[in-house]
């Protein structure tokens, strides 16, 4: 096997110039050569000029001339063209080396770096796409060190409730049953939810999820998650209320299960936040290419500063809500996820704390509705 490195890119552009160049030239010599006497000859006859004497002359003449024109025209051109590839190549070089450097620099957690315009449109889409390539791997490297830190802090608390309850039974001050038994295992349950959340936000975002899409009935929809919480919502005294006055709608080409997730997710988190009395309407709003589903509430409403990051992992607007009670703080995080492997997206607008949210799920319609309808699951 040849493990020789490979030779400069720049060597071989100028190595292929100058033969070029020389291929060039021996053509132009040999043509000269073998097609210019009979042609003079011819002419000078033509001419009426047959004196041997005057032919030999007038051939020397010319051959003499040709030869000189056309090596100084060879040499010029030859010059040029090697000076026009050095020039070239020494550019290319400077530009592909500025890149590797790059790369290599990356490579060793150098995020930051990017690479200037290049001066020709092929290097500079190549820079642009490498430094949108770099602008993404900072991205998924901070959110990879942020989603460190995060889990730190949400693995530590169960697990420093686990600790005091174990240090607890050495040292007699609770006995071994029930009660211990209660707090081992919810703790438990709480890292196991926790790291099934995690799965699902990063096979979502992913795009690694299982969808069985469908032609489904948007209206439909919401009707089931609406019935499946009506029962939290008695419990609690808040009423809720689907705002639809047709009985069906658009339809939509969605996984029902991993839509009817996202539903459940926006109306726990209404139910949550809104206080006994209070009130959550599901509309239905159907637009040329998509469908979008609101979930509004009368409850606490969101102000400005945390508005834009409710979709975050674990990122939480009331800091005083323990996890048990506020879950994971990854539930937003994983309805947008799965919005977007639909095609469509998860959004929420509020009027500040006190007024209200409203979190609208926009899905695409789907394209052809009378094939599918003829073709839908009942």
């Amino acid at each position: 096997m040849n493990t020789r490195p490979p030779g400069s890119l720049s060597s071989r552009l100028l190595a292929a110039q100058v033969g070029v160049t020389v291929a060039m030239a021996l053509t132009m010599v040999v043509v000269a050569a073998i097609a210019g006497p009979p042609l003079f000859e011819a002419h000078m006859l033509e001419a009426g000029h047959d004196s041997p004497d005057v032919l030999a002359h007038s051939e020397e003449a010319f051959t003499t001339a040709g030869t000189l024109a056309l090596g100084i025209g060879l040499a010029i051109a030859a010059s040029g063209a090697i000076l026009v590839s050095v020039l070239i190549s020494r550019r290319l070089r400077r530009s592909l080396g500025d890149l590797g450097e790059a790369a290599s620099r990356i490579s060793e957690g150098d995020y930051d770096l990017r690479v200037g315009p290049a001066d020709s449109r092929e290097l500079a889409t190549l820079a642009g796409s490498f430094n949108t390539m770099a602008g993404r791997l900072a991205g998924v490297e901070a959110t990879r060190r942020q989603l460190l830190t995060d889990l730190a802090h949400e693995i530590r608390t169960p697990l420093a409730s686990m600790e005091i309850c174990v240090e607890s039974l050495e040292d007699g001050a609770i006995e071994p049953g029930p009660e211990a038994w209660s707090i081992l295992s919810s703790q438990i349950e709480r890292i196991a939810r926790l790291a099934d959340d995690i799965a699902q936000v990063s096979a979502a975002e992913e795009g690694r999820l299982d969808l069985a899409r469908r032609p489904v009935d948007a209206h439909d929809l919401a009707a089931t998650a609406v019935l499946a919480a009506g029962e939290g919502y008695d419990r609690k005294g808040v009423e809720l209320v689907l705002d639809a006055v047709e009985k069906s709608g658009p339809l939509v080409e969605v996984d029902p299960a991993r839509i009817g997730q996202v539903l459940a997710n926006l109306l726990s988190n209404a139910l949550r936040h809104t206080p006994p009395g209070g009130r959550v309407t599901v509309s239905l709003d159907t637009g040329a290419d998509t469908v979008n589903v609101a979930v509004g509430d009368t409850g606490e409403g969101i102000s400005g500063e945390h508005l834009g990051h409710i979709f975050e992992r674990f990122y939480r607007a009331d800091t005083a809500r323990d996890r048990d009670h506020g879950g994971t703080g990854i539930g937003l995080a994983i309805a947008r996820a799965i919005a977007r492997a639909h095609g469509g997206d998860l959004t929420a607008t509020s009027d500040g704390p006190g007024a209200g949210a409203t979190v609208t799920l926009r899905l695409p319609r789907t394209a052809d509705e009378t094939t599918a309808k003829l073709h839908q699951t009942p």
